[in-house]
């Protein structure tokens, strides 16, 4: 069918540009109407897709997304107690080779 070639070029668009199409061609109830219906049916589609692929890589022991987003966070939270790490270092090791006085 040709027009879900065309309904799925609008949903890789984004809420903000469908939204204005769909403004756009709300002159024709039935027509904003329709893709209104078929907007929200592509992105429960996709949903569906989503959690599905999540479990496939799951059983394939293969990481996901979701995965690697967290382990990025946890790299970040990381990296920062490093750098503070190493600032305190840096202080410590300045302190150490400033002369005391006698």
């Amino acid at each position: 069918m040709a027009g879900w070639g065309v309904l799925s070029g609008l949903c890789g668009l984004g809420e903000q540009a469908l939204a204005t199409v769909l403004g756009l061609l709300g002159g024709g109830r039935g027509v904003g109407d329709v893709l209104a219906r078929g907007a929200k049916r592509a992105a429960e589609t996709k949903g569906r897709f989503d959690r599905a692929m999540q479990a496939i890589l799951g059983f394939l022991s293969l990481p996901s997304r979701a995965d690697y987003n967290r382990l990025l966070s946890k790299v970040e939270v990381l990296q920062g107690s490093l750098v503070n790490l190493n600032i305190k270092v840096d202080r410590l090791l300045a302190a150490r080779e400033q002369p005391r006085p006698e």
